[in-house]
């Protein structure tokens, strides 16, 4: 346990954060491209790769109190703290690194997430004369769930450990 940890653990939650963007960025192609028949899937990919950094976070957090002891750092320290205080040599430098990539990519998926949503609560566009209940009704409900899924990319405690908040 320790730095070490830490720095993989970051490594493995950037990865999950840029298959983030990417699923939001195909979503927001299908959307673009009228394949509303899509979200059921790419929704469900949304929620799986959310479950994943749930679990990155409960590591990394665990990663983080022990690189934080190790170091005689408060438990909770966030990133830039644990930087400041890092014992001479890579560490800060690496962990600097992190941080700067991770922020590049919240704003990148922030920015995806809300074209998804404006994408998402316009709507498809469809022939009311030829709607029926059920195909009014199954892509709103495919239509909520994308957007509970999307809203959920908030990331809160990432945010607060990288300093954001």
């Amino acid at each position: 346990m320790g730095a070490d940890e830490l720095s993989a653990t970051l490594w493995r939650e950037r990865r999950q954060l840029d298959f983030l963007l990417f699923l939001l960025e195909t979503q927001l192609l299908h959307l673009r491209a009228g394949s509303w028949h899509r979200l059921n899937i790419t929704a469900a990919e949304l929620e799986k790769v959310l479950e994943k950094l749930r679990f990155e976070s409960l590591a990394r957090s665990v990663e983080a109190s022990s690189a934080a002891a190790e170091w005689k750092a408060p438990d909770k320290s966030t990133l830039p703290a644990l930087m400041e205080i890092a014992p001479s040599g890579v560490w800060a430098e690496l962990l600097d690194e992190h941080l700067q990539a991770m922020i590049t990519l919240l704003s990148s998926i922030d920015a995806a997430a809300k074209d998804n949503i404006s994408a998402l609560l316009r709507g498809p566009t469809a022939n009311a004369a030829d709607a029926d209940d059920l195909s009014v009704l199954a892509p709103q409900a495919n239509i909520q769930r994308a957007l509970d899924a999307v809203k959920g990319t908030s990331l809160r405690s990432l945010r607060d450990f990288l300093g954001l908040n």
